[in-house]
């Protein structure tokens, strides 16, 4: 087989894909999902109808109403607003995880352990498999107790020594800390699933081919094996969206994520979760909690479908 007929049966699986995703009404229905919460999330200093942080003292703890959609909370807050703030920051952090530790790390070493083999693939799987040993979520909790401390005394001295401002105000150092822990741990599964494909794929006839008439070893990495391997790259990442959601949600939850005063969906439901405030203000775990569950379940959900839709087996 050559090159140019594997690159042709490349792009017509990918082609197929597409058209089997535009007829999965449900997949279409869960993109639209989480394009309108994630560009809500975005837009949240344009759209939200308060500061996130600004305080009503004669609206503490107010039921939804025409001034405040969602609510207040014990500060009287807007919990509208801190909804939005909040999916910002998951977009942010959950986003920033993926692309680094998932795709940027996680694939270019699947590809090289998968490609070279022998010490360069032992090295990189054992060096996975010790990250795997250690349960992920005490991990992400060691590495986030460990570094903030000390990545906080870093930002001050910035700040403190040259003309950088508002580094600590704008949650960067949250924001940094909590997508190291994520990459941590998150770049494995990809890495595997990455060097399984390309086991599979350097046997390949037009592999041989391309090694025949000269290619290098980056070209046949980046042009033949890599574009072959896609398929299971996208799924892969679309079902592991759900997983980065609900860590960085659980690490705000118990208090190692998003600290305030930069709301977060975790903290928020960690808040709303107080037995009295289930009793008597139930609204303040509504919004945050519908939101979460929305994300969550819309990515598994799109996940399964990515899976349907790049199985070249389905029809």
């Amino acid at each position: 087989m050559s090159t140019a007929a594997t690159s042709h049966d490349s792009s017509g699986h990918l082609s197929r894909a597409i058209t089997r995703l535009v007829r999965k009404i449900l997949a279409i229905f869960f993109i639209l999902v989480l394009l309108v919460i994630h560009i809500s999330g975005l837009l949240a200093p344009f759209i939200s109808p308060y500061g996130f942080n600004d305080q009503d003292y004669t609206a503490i703890r107010q039921p939804p109403s025409l001034d405040h959609w969602a609510g207040t909370d014990m500060k009287g807050r807007d919990v509208l607003t801190r909804v939005l703030w909040g999916i910002q920051n998951t977009l942010v952090i959950t986003f920033v995880a993926i692309s680094t530790g998932g795709l940027l790390i996680g694939v270019s070493l699947g590809l090289l352990a998968g490609y070279f083999g022998g010490k360069i693939d032992s090295l990189i799987m054992r060096v996975g498999e010790i990250f795997t040993v250690i349960p992920s979520f005490l991990l992400v909790l060691i590495i986030t107790a460990t570094l903030k401390p000390r990545i906080r005394e870093w930002v001050i001295w910035v700040e403190d020594n040259s003309f950088v401002e508002g580094l600590i105000s704008s949650g960067f150092i949250d924001y940094f800390v909590v997508s190291v822990a994520l990459v941590s741990f998150g770049w494995y599964g990809t890495a595997r699933l990455v060097r399984s494909q390309i086991l599979y794929l350097k046997e390949s006839q037009y592999i041989e081919a391309a090694r025949a008439i000269g290619v290098s070893h980056w070209g046949i990495i980046f042009k033949h094996l890599l574009p072959n391997a896609l398929s299971p790259i996208i799924v892969t990442v679309t079902m592991g969206m759900g997983l980065m959601v609900g860590v960085e949600i659980f690490l705000s939850w118990v208090g190692v994520g998003i600290q305030p005063p930069r709301p977060s969906l975790g903290l928020m439901l960690w808040e709303g979760g107080n037995i009295s405030v289930l009793r008597n203000q139930p609204w303040m775990l509504l919004a945050p909690g519908i939101v979460t569950w929305i994300m969550m379940l819309s990515w598994n959900l799109l996940g399964d479908a990515m899976n349907d839709v790049f199985n070249p087996r389905t029809r």
